[in-house]
């Protein structure tokens, strides 16, 4: 089997097609999370009214315990209080409550198929993820080498057109980042 620029471009590519269309398709999703939450669809949502303790009071067993007394019997993941609401994050439920009023909902949820498992990718902290991740971007910039240098003869190559599309494709991010970010 030879090894060239062509061949290392066409099996990288072929290898991580799956890849790279999940990690684009999550992290487009990713983007607009603060809008929806495309991990997850809502199922049931249900008002309620609590009289909560001083804020000082609010431990993870309160949190807990009051899950337990909403009839919520999922694992806690996380709570706080933020402006004023007090948010408990469970498995399957989220409780927000008014800190002053009482008042809140809880809603139940459910991990909406593959784009839930997709955009594990994104935050997955194991070791062994970690390091797939580090050859995956390896590969990429391979593929994108590969690519800029494939053409060597005619008015399609990088030195005669890429360059421009490549200085481009740098440009449009770094201006986003000054000017909007």
């Amino acid at each position: 089997m030879q090894f060239n620029k062509r061949n290392i471009h066409r099996d990288l590519g072929y290898f991580y097609v799956g890849l790279i269309i999940s990690f684009a398709f999550s992290g487009i999703l990713m983007n607009h999370r603060e809008h929806w939450h495309p991990e997850k669809y809502t199922t049931e949502t249900k008002s309620i009214t609590v009289k909560l303790p001083e804020e000082s009071q609010i431990t993870e067993e309160y949190a807990e315990n009051l899950g337990k007394e909403l009839g919520i019997d999922d694992k806690i993941r996380r709570h706080n209080v933020k402006k004023g609401t007090f948010k408990i994050s469970f498995e399957k439920h989220d409780v927000e409550i008014d800190m002053e009023t009482g008042k809140g909902e809880i809603v139940a949820f459910n991990k909406t198929p593959i784009i839930s498992q997709t955009m594990k990718l994104h935050k997955s902290t194991s070791n062994w993820w970690i390091y797939y991740s580090d050859i995956f971007g390896i590969s990429l910039i391979a593929i994108a080498f590969t690519g800029v240098i494939m053409i060597t003869h005619g008015k399609n190559t990088f030195a005669r057109r890429g360059w421009k599309l490549a200085l481009a494709g740098i440009i449009i991010p770094l201006l986003v980042l000054i000017f909007v970010g």
